[in-house]
């Protein structure tokens, strides 16, 4: 059977895209996956996980990646009836259908996992066809959901060097606890709009922007 490892990378960051990532592999084989190295993106180094990205690619039956940008992320924490949570169940339909796996085991972003479950199975092609497993910790539990949260997060990693280098500003890792992005941030809050996420309220602190419904709703499903 062909199994389906689906995570993400920068969620929380204020600055730049989330990635989500599936990789697509015989069943069979995912404690191959493990047997080099494979494993949570957190728990590796990032020359690791580079090396890593080119074997995962390499041996994978088939895989994608999706950069979300800011804006999109912006529209659907804004949106009266829908949120992050809701995207990234969109973003995985999509992937599933594409990626047509008989087994699917993605991280679960959502404290309710039925609902999520629910969600995103009620919107698949073949919903019979595909036995889905959402699971916390997934990435840290299966082989296949590491080597998703590898690519997502190499991928996630490259965007934000190529927006330093594009503004000419170093801001490390564009997440609101960085004293380095605060930084960059107050300074910079109007002259690079394109690459924050407006609805993030330590954005909102410095554009001067009153809080909408921001962030309130990234732990809710």
């Amino acid at each position: 059977m062909l199994l389906c490892g689906i995570d993400e990378a920068g969620r929380g960051p204020v600055i730049g895209p989330m990635v989500i990532a599936g990789v697509v592999i015989d069943e069979k084989d995912e404690h191959l996956l493990k047997q080099n190295g494979v494993k949570d993106s957190k728990m590796l180094t990032a020359a690791q996980r580079e090396r890593l990205f080119k074997h995962i690619t390499s041996v994978a039956i088939r895989y994608k990646i999706v950069v979300v940008p800011p804006d999109e992320i912006d529209r659907a924490v804004e949106a009266k009836e829908f949120n992050l949570n809701w995207l990234e169940a969109v973003k995985a339909v999509e992937m599933i259908n594409e990626l047509a796996p008989g087994r699917v085991v993605m991280d679960c972003p959502s404290p309710n996992i039925p609902a999520f479950t629910t969600y995103i199975r009620e919107r698949l092609k073949w919903p019979d066809k595909v036995a889905l497993e959402c699971a916390h910790h997934a990435d840290k539990n299966f082989p296949v959901v590491g080597a998703a949260s590898i690519l997502a997060k190499v991928t996630r990693d490259e965007h934000i060097e190529r927006i330093k280098k594009e503004i000419g500003h170093d801001f490390r890792t564009g997440y609101a606890h960085d004293k380095d992005t605060v930084e960059f941030m107050k300074k910079y809050w109007d002259k690079y709009p394109h690459i924050f996420r407006h609805s993030w309220s330590s954005y909102q602190r410095y554009a001067g922007i009153g809080r909408t419904k921001g962030q309130k709703d990234l732990k809710g499903f």
